[in-house]
């Protein structure tokens, strides 16, 4: 009977143990579901859906290059497919590429399974087609999500589902007037505004010049998603100490615990851990932090700003320089130069504007004689 009894003590008790170790919902992979971009600075992102037609693409184009503006396309896999020349002008021209499904169909009523072939059908059209990669950036067709879909995309690498704040309703067939008064009316700093490049947004083409203008003379510079999510940020950081909270730091720096999570990319307010570096938010300022990326590895990001993997692990007080996570922030060490490499599309206006410095500063830190002679794969370093 005792060795009955003790079978049955084993068997409860290995129960319990994986009952408690392997938890039976993982919501790690989740993507975040963004509306407008975290930034009190005036800036804002021109989004373009792309679906079976692309009629509009070719003029759409011409009005960003002529005022020197990039914008974020969402691609479909058979857009794409269907006309592959335009949207390799996007890739070619500088535009940031997303995806936005293969066959625009509602993400709510498939299946995971379902989803991620939509989502890898995409992304390998647009690879093939552009060279590019369409992560880590969506956009639900119909703006359609709920948890189940956000975990799925975010499982597959595209960890940020774009919304919008201002959606223009051009689909509908506005006429000019009215999709320019939808974003002029609307404006916000952040925001993210919805266009579409097909035939029935018969109305955008000729209202995105005025809305260019109209938010320029009102302050705002366009940006891409990913510059609106990752906006330049101070270079004041806070190493936490033990027992603070980030209510006594939100308290230390005049900001807000919502905005302290915001910009460190925090999912848990509750959860910091001394030793950690937290950027304060404060005037956008580019200098010695960076967030990693996916696919960054400390060695890429010692290149990118000319130092070396021992100083960044020594100042970020990293024990194995191999892991690092996306989000993370690090400081760079104050010595260490930003550079860039030029992209096609870039001018030095553009690269000057995005690094808050001016094209004199730039020509001078290069040694550029004429600042309309850059070229793709050109290193340029940004003055501090």
């Amino acid at each position: 009977m005792s060795a009955k009894l003790l079978k049955v003590v084993v068997v409860i008790f290995l129960l319990l143990v994986s009952f408690f170790t392997f938890p039976t919902r993982i919501d790690a992979f989740s993507s975040q579901f963004v509306i407008k971009g975290n930034t009190s600075s005036k800036l804002a992102a021109l989004t373009f859906d792309d679906g079976s037609d692309g009629t509009n693409i070719g003029k759409i184009l011409q009005i960003l290059s002529s005022h020197q503006v990039k914008s974020t396309f969402f691609l479909t896999g058979k857009g794409t497919s269907n006309h592959s020349e335009a949207i390799k002008r996007i890739a070619e021209a500088g535009h940031e590429l997303a995806t936005h499904s293969y066959s625009h169909v509602d993400f709510t009523q498939l299946t995971a399974s379902e989803i991620k072939t939509e989502l890898a059908q995409t992304e390998a059209v647009v690879k093939s087609t552009t060279g590019h990669s369409t992560k880590p950036l969506f956009r639900a067709p119909y703006g359609s999500v709920n948890k189940a879909v956000l975990n799925t995309v975010g499982s597959v690498g595209y960890t940020k589902t774009i919304h919008w704040t201002i959606d223009t309703l051009d689909w509908k067939g506005l006429s000019k007037t009215d999709v320019t008064n939808r974003v002029m009316n609307n404006i916000v700093p952040g925001a993210i505004i919805l266009m579409h490049t097909g035939v029935g947004a018969s109305g955008t083409p000729s209202a995105l010049p005025d809305i260019i203008r109209g938010l320029q003379s009102k302050g705002y510079q366009f940006v891409t998603v990913s510059e609106i999510l990752n906006p330049p940020t101070t270079s004041r950081t806070h190493r936490v100490k033990s027992g603070e909270t980030l209510y006594r730091i939100a308290l230390n720096y005049n900001v807000t615990v919502d905005e302290l999570v915001r910009t460190n990319g925090l999912s848990d307010a509750s959860y910091i851990r001394a030793g950690q570096a937290l950027i304060i938010p404060g005037k956008a300022s580019l200098s010695n932090t960076y967030m990693v990326k996916p696919g960054d590895t400390l060695y890429s990001i010692s290149l990118r700003y000319e130092t070396t993997v021992d100083q960044l692990a020594l100042v970020n007080e990293l024990n194995n320089p191999g892991l690092i996570r996306a989000g993370q922030i690090l400081i760079i060490p104050s010595s260490s130069k930003i550079t860039y490499t030029v992209q096609a599309g870039d001018t030095l206006y553009s690269i000057a504007r995005k690094y808050g410095a001016t094209v004199q500063t730039l020509a001078d830190a290069n040694q550029i004689s004429n600042p309309g002679r850059i070229f793709p794969g050109d290193k340029l370093v940004i003055p501090t």
